[in-house]
C-alpha cells in the first residue's frame, strides 16, 4: 500500500484557494481562540476535500482545497463574513490565489 492517498475528482479537476492575511498576527489569535467555531463554518462548505489554516512569521495563511470552484468560492465568502462578523482589530485584505489543482497527497 503506497503510504499516501491521492485525492482526484473525475476528471481529475479539483479546485484550491490559499488566502495569505499578512500583518495579521491579531487575526490569528483569534482563529485560534475560536477554531471550533472556524471548524463548524468551514465543514459546511460544499464539496470541501481539506482545509489547513497555519501561522506565518508575521500573520497566517489558509488553504481550502474543493471539489469545484463552486466550493472554493463559497468558502472565501464565508471566510471573509466570519472575520467581518468576529474581529474587531484591524487585519489586511488577505491577498488569494486559487485555481485547479494538479495533484494533493494525503497520508
Amino acid at each position: 500500500m503506497h503510504p499516501f492517498e491521492i485525492y482526484s475528482q473525475e476528471g481529475g479537476v479539483m479546485y484550491a484557494v490559499v488566502r495569505n492575511y499578512p500583518g495579521s498576527s491579531q487575526l490569528f489569535d483569534l482563529l485560534e481562540s475560536k477554531k471550533e467555531d472556524v471548524e463548524r463554518v468551514i465543514r459546511g462548505v460544499s464539496g470541501l476535500i481539506s482545509y489547513t489554516l497555519m501561522r506565518s512569521a508575521d500573520g497566517g495563511v489558509s488553504v481550502t482545497v474543493c471539489q469545484d470552484k463552486a466550493g472554493v468560492d463559497e468558502s472565501v465568502r464565508i471566510a471573509a463574513e466570519w472575520v467581518r462578523e468576529n474581529f474587531t482589530g484591524t487585519s489586511n485584505p488577505p491577498a488569494i490565489s486559487e485555481g485547479e489543482t494538479i495533484l494533493q497527497l494525503s497520508p
